[in-house]
């Protein structure tokens, strides 16, 4: 059985049968870029924005970042005005570079050796979400599940399950990858084994999401483990 791109699955049960990979602050560093575009946008209308406004968006739907921003700020733009003002300045900023978090193209690279399928499944929408895949290497993904195109947001379980049905794999048989609260919640929602690798928040003690302090030198049999530990019910003694 092969992948969308013609390369062979793998078939080690150690493995995970895809990774589903958030995408700012987990695959790559964009929260800073979203943070000095928030602090441009509402400083252009007359406002202040702080950084502990703008950690409170992590991981959020960007239409919810937007109502927040708008309720908080003198910003007078629609909330999708908002987004595409931001977001415009996110992709601009990874066109010029993309800023890989450590560890993640390293197993993004180790996943398409060993014919494990990649989903990104991002709350931004396609066009950054695209921007930030066509820096990958060809065919690094196979699918994509951005903000725009789901019905619910994270911390909704919605994307999660709509990624492992885009592959027909179980939820329970994936690894997802996340950096905030929000995202955790909603793959742990999905029944997807889940590593939490804080970075721009602290993410509290979820159950069923095993946290690592890096990705770096991580391999992929190894998170796998790691996350389904964390997923799996204690044993009764």
């Amino acid at each position: 059985m092969a992948d969308v791109t013609g390369r062979p699955l793998s078939t080690d049960p150690r493995l995970p049968d895809a990774v589903l990979w958030d995408m700012d602050g987990t695959l790559v560093d964009t929260e800073p870029y979203w943070i000095s575009a928030e602090h441009a946008l509402v400083e252009r209308f007359g406002g202040t924005w702080t950084d502990e406004l703008a950690h409170q968006l992590v991981g959020n739907p960007l239409l919810v970042s937007a109502d927040f921003i708008i309720a908080n700020s003198p910003v007078t733009l629609t909330p999708h005005e908002v987004v595409h003002v931001l977001m415009g300045s996110v992709v601009d900023q990874v066109r010029e570079h993309v800023p890989w978090r450590p560890g993640a193209a390293e197993l993004l690279a180790e996943g398409s050796r060993l014919g494990v399928p990649a989903v990104l499944v991002t709350m931004s929408w396609q066009p950054l979400a695209r921007a930030v895949v066509d820096a990958a290497p060809p065919g690094s993904f196979a699918h994509l599940v951005t903000g725009d195109e789901v019905t619910h947001g994270k911390p909704h379980p919605e994307p999660y399950l709509t990624a492992a049905d885009l592959l027909a794999a179980p939820p329970e048989r994936c690894l997802a990858i996340e950096d905030s609260p929000t995202g955790v919640r909603s793959a742990v929602a999905a029944g997807v084994p889940t590593i939490a690798v804080p970075h721009v928040v602290p993410i509290p003690d979820v159950p069923g999401a095993a946290r690592i302090r890096t990705l770096d030198g991580a391999s992929l049999s190894e998170l796998a483990q790691r996350a389904r530990s964390a997923s799996s019910p204690p044993r009764e003694s």
